[in-house]
């Protein structure tokens, strides 16, 4: 197989390094190894005595035994431990769907969503979301995209770039919807925890279906990008067995310091997701404040979780736009092009403590040149 490149890895792989500021982070403040593991009394010589052997295809049984806790009905043995988010697409695409499949999934998102799949002969449907109504998904509009072949139906919630989250009626309409034409939800559930009310939150699609497939990772709830800990909750054991032998041809197994350290981090799992939805409670009164002095020209429709948004611009290219702030300021936006999602909105990140210092540059930038 030979996917699409993948437009916003190769944008970042250009500019994320480079650019002086970042303003479209999804995910939000990271930490140090240290700070990490001053949660945790002993934890530090805890990581000096680990053994730098394989480990468990699934991941270490102290770390699904702590994974489990963030569900009701999952335990241990229907988890799979990846190398991030990514890793468990891939996996889930090549054991569950074959060529020919059909998959209906939520858009606008993420590229490996749908190019995958694509590439492995699976055609995809998008469900887009309505912008007119602040990204909401509308469920009956998936009877007129479901066909014969449909096997699959894949949500993002809370939902990269737009940081929509469905109230529980309606995510109760789209699981039912997928029970009733036996179709796997793959569910990337990523951003969960980073609900901006906690009282919104969603049960894991896992935890109410049969079929369902929850995606977790600690690069986004947790800020811990750089353990690359990701993971797979599913209650049919099929899924399981055939995403564990898939994995013998990726992985095999994970690192095992990043196991430690994920250990570690689930069991602080309510101070650290405190850390970042703090952060972000703060910079959106910040972002608020920023859209309405530049309604003219932008337009702001407030997420309801994680660490994204996605505006609009009400005039030029977003494409061309994003290049020019670059240019002048050396802040970085995300063009709604590498999305695949016209060329009027940018996502923009508000995750991270620096936030508001890069907003005030890319602020003053507005002042001068927006009405031009």
């Amino acid at each position: 197989m030979t996917p699409s490149p993948f437009q916003l890895e190769r944008y970042f792989a250009v500019h994320e390094f480079t650019a002086r500021y970042l303003l479209c982070s999804s995910d939000p403040e990271s930490m140090s190894i240290t700070d990490l593991l001053a949660f945790e009394p002993g934890s530090m010589e805890g990581l000096g005595r680990l053994r730098l052997g394989y480990t468990e295809y699934p991941g270490a049984p102290e770390l699904r035994q702590e994974i489990a806790t963030l569900y009701k009905s999952i335990d241990m043995e229907n988890l799979i431990v990846h190398t991030g988010a990514q890793e468990a697409i891939f996996s889930f695409v090549h054991s569950m769907l074959k060529p020919g499949d059909h998959m209906i999934v939520h858009m606008p998102g993420y590229q490996s969503h749908y190019s995958i799949a694509e590439a492995a002969g699976v055609s995809v449907s998008p469900w887009l979301a309505r912008e007119s109504e602040d990204w909401a998904l509308d469920p009956d509009e998936l009877e007129t995209l479901v066909r014969a072949e449909t096997k699959a139906l894949l949500i993002c919630a809370p939902h990269n770039p737009t940081g929509y989250l469905p109230e529980r009626e309606r995510f109760d309409a789209i699981v039912e919807f997928a029970r009733r034409h036996g179709l796997w939800l793959f569910s990337d559930e990523v951003y969960r925890g980073l609900e901006h009310d906690p009282a919104a939150r969603l049960p894991a699609a896992c935890d109410v279906y049969e079929k369902a497939i929850s995606l977790g990772a600690l690069s986004k709830s947790h800020g811990l990008a750089g353990l690359r800990v990701g993971w797979v909750a599913a209650r049919d054991r099929n899924v399981i067995a055939a995403m564990s032998t898939f994995k013998d041809y990726l992985t095999i197994c994970n690192s095992a310091p990043s196991e430690y350290l994920a250990s570690v981090a689930l069991r602080h799992t309510g101070a650290l997701i405190e850390r970042n939805t703090s952060i972000v409670r703060n910079n959106l009164a910040i972002l608020d404040t920023f859209f309405a002095r530049h309604r003219e020209i932008l337009e702001w429709r407030r997420p309801s979780a994680g660490t994204v948004a996605f505006p609009r611009l009400k005039r030029g290219d977003a494409e061309r736009f994003c290049a020019e702030v670059l240019e002048h300021t050396g802040v970085l936006l995300l063009p709604s092009t590498l999305l695949e999602y016209g060329n009027e909105h940018f996502r923009i990140g508000f995750g991270r403590r620096n936030m508001p210092e890069v907003l005030q540059i890319f602020d003053n930038y507005l002042r001068e040149h927006g009405s031009k």
